[in-house]
């Protein structure tokens, strides 16, 4: 037997019921907002990723050279890709662009729980926009889609000013060690850090933003940076939303990539994978050909939402199951196309079973109603319309049926 490729998943019906139900919240939820859906290609040239990340990622991609000889990576993000298409397809529209997508990517790396080699991002980029107000709509964006998919989360927001302020007499290489003890939120690992780097006057202020609560405790740390008015300026408008957030300026992702604002989201119970939200303000166009733009987006891990979620039952919609026998099987058949022409779904039995078993397999399938034709119904063109769910029955004619399962009524 011929198993799935080792980190990929097979979807069935039910399952993809609540996928598709979650997705198609977002999605709404992004359209409210102003953004409009872009796509794609799922394949890109290998070096729009290691522009953006640097040659260590190929490692962790599906990468290979096609037949032409060119190396070409499937999309282990799609940020990159969204800004390439910025260069190519819309560098003189008008800004700012909203913009947002949903589809899978493909990573190389052990699969666990919560992550796969094959996953899906549902992500959003605001292109174009440079203020503090372009930086809180992108983060109450991602507050939103995550509250509307049902998920107890927390997001956490923080600024890079203050951490770069205080690393800026380092080189790039020990600016990377010290951030990457600080990523690990490793307060022991830090101190050993900076004592090896001849710098140990810089833990106290840097254990300090890890833990400061309020924006005046880091500001005491930092004193008036530049970027002091925009940061004050962002949270006021956060909270001009109710946007409800956890103040953490130890976020240490992305550093040489980030510019200002990043934000992150956990989920409540998925242990050490937790995090399902990653986000900030960047700068990838130039790197690209294009011009130096000023950008703001996230993604969001979606199939971690919903692990997080676990199995649930999405809103029924009403679904007719057609009850008939073999002579009014024409009849029948044209009554389930009547249904479906009103956007219903209407199922038909296929293999020849009696009234009893068309109906247990009515119940079994989900459908809310039953659409029963027998010799008199057939022969008076009318149905018997039975409500599945309270065992109210009547007959009627179809058009009147059809009313009654959209209505909803027993």
């Amino acid at each position: 037997m011929i198993q799935k490729p080792r980190g990929t998943r097979d979807f069935l019906p039910k399952e993809m019921s609540e996928r598709r139900f979650i997705e198609n919240k977002m999605r709404g939820i992004a359209k409210n907002f102003g953004y409009g859906e872009v796509v794609t290609p799922m394949f890109e040239e290998q070096e729009l990723f290691t522009l953006k990340s640097g040659e260590g990622i190929i490692g962790e991609m599906y990468a290979f050279e096609d037949k032409g000889g060119r190396k070409i990576a499937l999309r282990p993000e799609i940020t990159a890709a969204v800004s390439r298409a910025y260069v190519n397809e819309a560098q003189v529209a008008p800004k700012p662009l909203r913009w947002f997508y949903f589809a899978e990517c493909f990573r190389y790396e052990r699969p666990q729980k919560g992550r796969y080699r094959q996953f899906w991002q549902f992500g959003c980029e605001l292109i174009g926009a440079d203020s503090a107000a372009a930086d809180a709509e992108v983060i109450a964006l991602s507050y939103e889609l995550l509250k509307c998919s049902g998920v107890r989360f927390t997001i956490k927001v923080g600024h890079l000013a203050p951490m770069k302020h205080l690393l800026s007499g380092l080189d790039a290489f020990a600016q990377k060690k010290v951030m990457a003890a600080l990523d690990k939120r490793d307060l022991d690992l830090l101190k050993e850090t900076l004592a090896t780097l001849e710098k140990p006057e810089l833990y106290e202020p840097l254990a300090g933003l890890t833990t400061a609560q309020t924006l005046d405790e880091v500001f005491k740390i930092t004193g008036d940076i530049p970027d002091k008015n925009r940061i004050i300026e962002t949270f006021k408008y956060l909270d001009a939303q109710n946007i409800p957030y956890v103040l953490n300026f130890g976020i240490a992702r992305g550093l040489d990539y980030y510019t200002g604002m990043v934000f992150e989201g956990f989920a409540d119970n998925l242990g050490a994978e937790n995090q399902i939200l990653g986000g900030g303000v960047y700068r990838l166009a130039h790197l690209f050909g294009g011009k130096d733009t000023p950008s703001c987006g996230f993604a969001i891990g979606f199939d971690r939402v919903l692990v997080s979620l676990g199995e649930f039952e999405p809103p029924k919609k009403p679904c007719a199951a057609v009850v008939c026998t073999p002579e009014t099987r024409e009849f029948a058949l044209s009554v389930a196309a009547e249904f479906r022409k009103a956007g219903i779904c209407a199922v038909m039995d296929l293999m020849d079973r009696g009234f009893s078993a068309q109906l247990s397999s009515a119940i079994k399938s989900g459908a809310t109603h039953a659409v029963v034709i027998g010799a008199k119904e057939a022969e008076s063109k009318t149905i018997t319309l039975k409500n599945l769910e309270t065992s109210n029955q009547k007959e009627m004619n179809i058009s009147e049926a059809v009313s009654e399962v959209l209505n909803g009524i027993s």
